[in-house]
């Protein structure tokens, strides 16, 4: 039997500046979205590993993004933590643009 992905919209791409982050929240859980300075998209949990802080809060430069309260750092396209006090990778979910709609899936 072949697993089924469920995509979820979670915004428009417009939604998210270049370089930038937003939280999505969906069935109590959350995410942080990000848009690269390429344009393409990506997905990881949205609680730093460190201490649970919405990282969509955080400063997204190239394509990293830092958590806003002790500055550890996380590469959101592998989730890989990057600086300490992070030191757990993040989750990250498959991400797809359709007609402007970003989808992840979950």
């Amino acid at each position: 039997m072949r697993d089924t992905v469920n995509w979820v919209t979670a915004c428009h791409l417009d939604d998210i500046e270049q370089e930038g982050a937003i939280r999505f929240d969906h069935a109590g859980r959350t995410y942080a979205i990000y848009r690269a300075p390429d344009d393409s998209v990506y997905c990881t949990a949205g609680l730093c590993t460190h201490e649970a802080i919405h990282l969509a809060d955080g400063l997204v430069m190239d394509y990293e993004v830092e958590c806003p309260k002790h500055s550890g750092a996380f590469d959101y396209r592998t989730g890989e933590a990057l600086r300490l006090p992070a030191c757990a990778n993040l989750k990250t979910y498959a991400v797809e643009v359709v007609q402007g709609e970003v989808r992840v899936a979950l």
